[in-house]
């Protein structure tokens, strides 16, 4: 048996996606439709409001993978990744006090214009270098992400819906520029934001009767799901209130302060205000957007305590009647502990119904690894990505009515298409700036260097689609995302925060600091087993301590034309 039976989308279905899909894309193309230079296809309008900057911003962040995911994490692992947000609003106060000034008093295109002005060249290279590896990578893995989940539980065909969502990102974003990202981008919250709280409200509905919405977080909260905030300091778990507030501090200050496709986004305010307006709205909605999601897969979780769920959610595992046997009496057992510790007359008999439904939960989750394990050991097709990403779709192509499912189809389209815009937007305005423009065609006209955008935009995003066709993930979708970020943004952000922070060093000594703390943070990760949050902290402090190091002892005879330049910047 595994998963339930593929449920295919019917045509009411197809007909509210396609609507949706194309009429975001020609509102955004014509929207765009007159002739942009290049400062508005590069940054997008000057005009730009801060509540559109906001909007922009959290649209940037919220892929699919965080639709798709997320709700997944919450019912395998509780509300716990929350903690991974709790260093964001703190991050983004730094961002409005110390990068945006900055970035708006040089008037640049791109974060790393702002390294080569304080240091040298090679410095603004490297952190661009970095950047375009990071987010290269990222932008595919946006693309492929929700494809390989849609195609799987949907019966498509994967290369086919990576190719649509790429293709229309492609097309609105080289048509557009940044205006057209910004423009969709707003619609396309709005699809997943009216997604979201039908998925919410269709959950509530299908619990059963007798069990009110206050009885369902009893049970969330029981079983372990609602656990928001862990205060342990052992360094391997990988949420913990510490690595958050911490590791995710400095990943959302290298986020929002380094990485292109959201110093892009702020970019746009024709004032500091109003980018610092759009960056709080986040820091103040970011948290309990997160939360809300996480709470529609503890809500999932919920469900599946009175309704049998799939011994695998992810579709192609092969499981044995023994092992459907097992999942049938331990599912039983669990629902029967849940009803008692519901109805117990007093806290000492719903205290021992919890620890039944608690083991029977283990054991559950056990037989879910055992049969991923003995599906593979058979010689059969592997189950793509962790099952627990497959865990909310098939709850929406089962429960939810028809057109519906349309409708939260359409919002991981919307959602996929809305980061990998951005992400190629970033890409194409680095590369022009920072690489081409400088060293190929210092002196080329605004057509030409729009026509030069238009061509690396499209590119970019041949590139992502490219690697998105020949992913293929191990780890929890969300999780990859992360990760990848936190190999790489530790760096760039110490090469910030050494051009804010300490005047005396100069373009060699960072330089040689960077490649040093890049080289430091793979090696690290090929060989401990840490919370990945905690690379953000030690690539950051490795470029800031070699940085100064390198600059008191081997650089210390460099011409000092840097420290002057510093005053103006900072």
């Amino acid at each position: 048996m595994g998963a339930y039976p593929v449920v295919l989308v019917n045509a009411l279905d197809f007909a509210v996606l396609a609507a949706t899909l194309l009429g975001i894309v020609g509102y955004g193309l014509w929207r765009t439709r007159r002739d942009a230079g290049l400062i508005s296809y590069l940054k997008g309008d000057a005009d730009t409001r801060a509540l559109a900057i906001g909007v922009s911003v959290m649209a940037t962040q919220a892929s699919a993978i965080t639709f798709l995911s997320l709700p997944g994490q919450a019912y395998e692992s509780g509300m716990g990744f929350v903690q991974n947000y709790f260093g964001l609003p703190f991050a983004l106060i730094v961002v409005c006090a110390v990068f945006i000034p900055a970035f708006q008093r040089w008037g640049v295109f791109t974060a790393y214009e702002y390294l080569g002005r304080r240091f040298d060249e090679k410095t603004r290279r490297l952190g661009a270098a970095l950047f375009l590896v990071q987010r290269g990578l990222a932008t595919g893995i946006t693309l492929y992400a929700p494809a390989i989940i849609l195609s799987a539980l949907l019966g498509w065909n994967l290369s086919a819906t990576i190719l649509l969502s790429g293709g229309l990102v492609i097309l609105y974003t080289t048509t557009g520029g940044a205006r057209a990202v910004s423009v969709t981008q707003q619609l396309q919250l709005g699809v997943a934001f009216v997604g979201m709280v039908a998925a919410f409200g269709v959950v509530v509905a299908s619990l059963p009767a007798d069990v009110s919405l206050g009885q369902a977080f009893t049970v969330a909260g029981k079983l372990g799901k609602l656990d928001a905030v862990d205060f342990s300091i052992d360094p391997s778990r990988r949420y913990t209130f510490w690595s958050g507030l911490l590791g995710g501090f400095f990943l959302a200050l290298s986020y929002f302060g380094a990485d292109q496709t959201q110093v892009q986004r702020y970019l746009a305010g024709e004032s500091s205000t109003r980018s610092r307006l759009g960056l709080l709205f986040n820091a103040l909605l970011k948290i309990p957007m997160q939360a809300g999601i996480c709470l529609v897969g503890a809500l999932v979780f919920v469900f599946y305590q009175f309704e049998r769920p799939p011994l695998s959610f992810a579709p192609g595992v092969a499981t044995s009647p023994a092992l459907e046997q097992a999942h049938s009496a331990a599912f039983a057992a669990r629902h029967d502990s849940v009803r008692r510790m519901l109805g117990a007359p007093d806290a000492l008999a719903a205290a021992a119904a919890q620890r039944e439904a608690l083991s029977a939960d283990a054991r559950l989750n056990e037989l879910r690894v055992q049969a991923r394990r003995e599906a593979a050991q058979a010689g059969g097709a592997r189950p793509p990505g962790k099952d627990s990403d497959f865990v909310f779709l098939t709850f929406v192509l089962n429960h939810l009515p028809r057109g519906l499912v349309g409708l939260v189809v359409a919002v991981v389209f919307c959602a996929a298409m809305s980061a990998a815009a951005a992400g190629l937007g970033g890409l194409a305005s680095t590369t022009m700036v920072d690489f081409y423009r400088p060293l190929f065609r210092p002196d080329a006209d605004e057509a030409h260097g729009v026509r030069a955008s238009r061509w690396l935009t499209a590119g970019w995003g041949v590139v992502a689609v490219g690697f998105a066709l020949f992913a293929n993930l191990v780890e929890n979708l969300i999780e990859a995302g992360n990760i990848l970020g936190s190999l790489f943004y530790g760096s760039v952000l110490g090469l910030f925060l050494v051009a804010f922070l300490l005047p005396r060093v100069r373009g060699s000594a960072v330089f040689w600091a960077g490649v040093c703390a890049q080289v430091l943070v793979l090696a690290l990760y090929a060989t401990l087993s840490i919370s990945y949050l905690w690379f953000n902290v030690i690539g950051c402090a490795t470029v800031m301590l070699l940085s100064s190091a390198f600059q008191a002892t081997i650089f210390r005879a460099a011409p000092a034309e840097n420290s002057r330049r510093l005053k103006r910047t900072v």
